[in-house]
């Protein structure tokens, strides 16, 4: 497992940055990163919750990654464990692929000064992902901050 890092600063303040990473339309938006067929999730960010964030995958079943809200302070920090995939529509939470990344992490903090937030991603990778995720990454982060800073 490998740790990777991301970061950007966003001139808006907290609050606007942190809902428009988690509002369930410009989350579509910004995610399309990471799957150009379209990302969403379904649950809600908060302590305990279970959450699923999916996608259609290259034959247009639905798949993606399950996980649990550790901790989410709004405007500040979430913290995700994840607890399995969800391959062809099916929750996968026992198979040796999905093994390979439950318990990993994906931490967001946001620190505001002076009108400008600081978005810093921390997340545990498999490294047959990490090549992906890099590319993938800043290019979300950068889509996040056009979206963040063009709301009123």
């Amino acid at each position: 497992m490998e740790k990777l890092n991301f970061e950007v600063n966003i001139n808006a303040p907290a609050q606007n940055v942190w809902a428009t990473m988690l509002d369930e339309a410009t989350y579509r938006e910004w995610t399309s990163a990471f799957n150009e067929k379209g990302s969403y999730y379904e649950g809600e960010w908060n302590p305990g919750n279970e959450i699923r964030f999916l996608g259609p995958d290259n034959e247009g079943a639905v798949g993606g990654m399950i996980a649990t809200v550790e901790e989410s302070r709004p405007y500040e920090f979430i913290s995700l464990r994840y607890l399995g995939q969800i391959v062809r529509g099916v929750d996968d939470r026992t198979s040796d692929e999905a093994k390979k990344f439950i318990g990993a992490h994906e931490n967001y903090s946001f620190t505001e000064a002076q009108g400008v937030t600081t978005v810093k991603v921390e997340l545990d990778s498999e490294d047959e992902w990490a090549a992906m995720l890099n590319e993938s990454w800043p290019v979300a982060l950068t889509k996040l901050k056009d979206l963040a800073e063009a709301r009123p």
